[in-house]
């Protein structure tokens, strides 16, 4: 990880703006975590899920100026963030909007002085996202994606299968992005049943990918190491992840 401070050019993000009277309430109904931790400067991490509890987008809830932004996988994915939102509308004083193609920046080595930006909630190596380039050389998208893949943070689409992930294969919970206190949201029940019961029996793990464990599965790769979904029977006993 970068001792100073250095920003890195994510690839493939959007954002979706949420405004309106009852935007907060609009998405305490519908995603993974709590609208109330979310306080300006600060964001959350969370997930929109189907019915069955399954993956369909994570992103970043920000509160700026215009009301609430999510910032989400870019293109496509923000497109269809967007139709599944308004899907949910219905007669909420809600106003939807997307922006398909965003610049964001992560920061590593210390926090930026001369722009505002927001610690990623996922973990603290991941050090703090931007809308804004700070003024810091710029590094390679491979030194995030290394980090990234280390510490066991699936990056959207590129880990998660739409319509099949579940929370708990991606130890969500452990990454600040669910809360089994809140109230209902969409796919609450299966979320926390498995959580619950331990009922998962295949996770995301950092693999080497020239000596992957048997039937592991695998995910976004940098170098020589990758995201697998591996079943946890099929783990060496002397694996440290």
């Amino acid at each position: 990880m970068p001792q100073t401070l250095t920003c890195i050019k994510l690839k493939n993000r959007g954002l979706v703006h949420i405004e309106g009277a009852d935007r907060r309430d609009f998405l305490q109904g519908l995603i993974t975590n709590d609208i109330h931790k979310l306080t300006p400067g600060e964001a959350i991490y969370a997930c929109l899920l189907t019915p069955q509890g399954k993956f369909l987008h994570d992103f970043f809830v920000v509160e700026r100026e215009r009301g609430i932004s999510l910032d989400c996988e870019g293109g496509e994915r923000a497109q269809d963030l967007f139709r599944l939102l308004s899907l949910y509308r219905l007669r909420k004083d809600v106003q939807i909007s997307v922006e398909p193609e965003n610049t964001v920046y992560a920061i590593l080595g210390g926090a930026p002085a001369d722009i505002s930006a927001f610690k990623d909630p996922r973990h603290p190596d991941m050090g703090y996202r931007s809308f804004d380039k700070p003024d810091a050389p710029e590094g390679t998208f491979e030194i995030w994606d290394t980090l990234r893949i280390e510490r066991v943070i699936p990056d959207g689409s590129r880990d998660l299968t739409v319509g099949s992930s579940t929370m708990d294969e991606a130890q969500m919970d452990s990454l600040h992005a669910v809360d089994y206190k809140k109230g209902c949201y969409i796919g609450q029940e299966l979320t926390a049943r498995m959580h619950y019961r331990g009922l998962g029996k295949k996770h995301l793990k950092c693999v080497n990918i020239s000596n992957l464990p048997p039937g592991a599965v695998l995910r976004s790769t940098c170098g020589d190491i990758g995201l697998a979904l591996v079943r946890d029977a099929n783990l060496n006993p002397d694996d440290p992840a």
